[in-house]
């Protein structure tokens, strides 16, 4: 690798005192709080993510433990990182065009290769792939980066109605489709029991076998259910990002009152739909008729007002200096996001998948709790161990190294 000129200034990692440290806080909120909803995706067949009668026991415990992860954290996570990647976004863009004077082809190479990664991610280890996702959707949101904060939360709310409008019209006219339209849903919706063993014995075996799934899956997703949802929910929540971001709410920049505020409406109205939704889903029996296209749209709003809320959280907490120790760990983790997420999914596949452990469809989702707890406890300890000696992560440095197309410095 050579520099196309910069100079050593320009490409230096930032410093402590140069990082948003809040922005790194909350970073490290979201990915720890990911894991809560990719665990389920990891350790059981793919339908019972979506569905959860699709698959195992929903009484007791395992009843509980996925109202709680729906209510808390289904769809939320995943908003406040959008939220994220969308502040990144300004972030990497004015830092570079203060210091080379242009940031456009900087941007669009790191993207390039983050797109990279994010296929290789799919379709080697892990079908539930982000970065592919957030990869498009930043080339798109780049070229408005500059436009007003309330510009960007306008665009960033109708990016947010058009996958809503598409889920609505599908689920109002579902009983006018074709019968084997309707019956293509109900395979992935409520697969019969072979369907069920060809996937667990799949996933239990070689790396080949669980290839075919693993790859026709991450092809899915990364067409008909990014055109349709993916594209246009990440792209909102980015630009919604940048607004708060320019507005300085992502830097503990506004008043404690604003937080307040933002944290009570955003729990409050998240919660009253999420918990409707719930309730509406259980009314109908987790019927495809009603809860694959109209039930989730509860939780599809409950989840962009409950991920603001827990902006509001984190800001509040990081400008009190509550819990400064644990802030401290979550920071490092947020600035290693990258080694972690995929980090999270080589320990997961280790556990889960037939190359490793084998215990995919064996755990309850009872169980699947003391996974996450046992990977948080990891990650806070090994992150800041990690950086007392580097400074980046390892996935970190590589994708900066080929941003820069020059080696960066990675020890202390």
């Amino acid at each position: 690798m050579k520099s196309e000129a910069p100079n050593a200034e320009t490409t230096l990692p930032l410093s402590r005192s140069e990082r948003i440290a809040s922005l790194d806080v909350l970073r490290g909120v979201a990915l720890l709080g990911i894991l809560i909803m990719n665990i389920q995706a990891f350790a059981m067949p793919g339908a019972a993510y979506i569905n959860p009668a699709a698959y195992g026991d929903l009484t007791g415990i395992n009843q509980w433990v996925w109202i709680a992860s729906h209510l808390f954290a289904d769809q939320k996570f995943m908003a406040l990182f959008s939220i994220l990647f969308g502040a990144g976004i300004c972030v990497f863009a004015d830092r570079a065009e203060q210091t080379r004077g242009r940031s456009t082809a900087l941007h669009y190479r790191r993207t390039s290769w983050l797109l990279v990664f994010g296929l290789l991610h799919a379709h080697l280890l892990w079908y539930g792939d982000i970065l592919y996702t957030y990869a498009l959707c930043g080339f798109a949101v780049y070229l408005l980066r500059n436009r007003s904060p309330r510009a960007l939360l306008i665009l960033g709310t109708i990016s947010l109605f058009i996958p809503f409008a598409y889920s609505m019209l599908t689920g109002l006219s579902l009983e006018h489709f074709p019968a084997d339209a309707v019956e293509g849903m109900m395979d992935s919706w409520r697969p019969d029991s072979a369907t069920l063993a060809a996937e667990i014995d799949a996933y239990r075996g070689g790396w080949g076998d669980q290839q075919v799934f693993r790859s026709q899956t991450a092809l899915f997703f990364e067409s008909y259910l990014f055109a349709t949802l993916f594209f246009w929910r990440a792209s909102g929540m980015m630009l919604i990002g940048m607004a708060l971001f320019r507005w300085q709410i992502l830097s503990a920049n506004r008043s404690n009152g604003l937080y307040i505020r933002l944290l009570v409406a955003g729990v409050s109205l998240g919660i009253i739909l999420t918990v409707s939704g719930v309730w509406q889903n259980y009314r109908h029996g987790w019927s495809l008729e009603y809860s694959m296209f109209l039930g989730s749209q509860w939780n599809y709003w409950g989840s962009v007002s409950m991920a603001l809320g827990y902006v509001g959280l984190v800001m509040l907490t990081f400008r009190k200096g509550w819990m400064s120790a644990l802030q401290e760990r979550l920071a490092a983790v947020g600035r290693t996001a990258f080694s972690n997420y995929i980090g999270q999914t080589l320990i997961c596949i280790t556990l889960f998948y037939g190359t490793g452990f084998g215990l995919f469809a064996s755990l309850s989702r009872g169980e699947q709790v003391i996974v996450v707890f046992a990977i948080w406890i990891f990650q806070l300890i090994a992150a800041p161990l990690w950086l007392r000696k580097f400074r980046f992560g390892p996935l970190e440095w590589a994708w900066r190294s080929l941003t820069y197309w020059r080696l960066q410095p990675f020890r202390r």
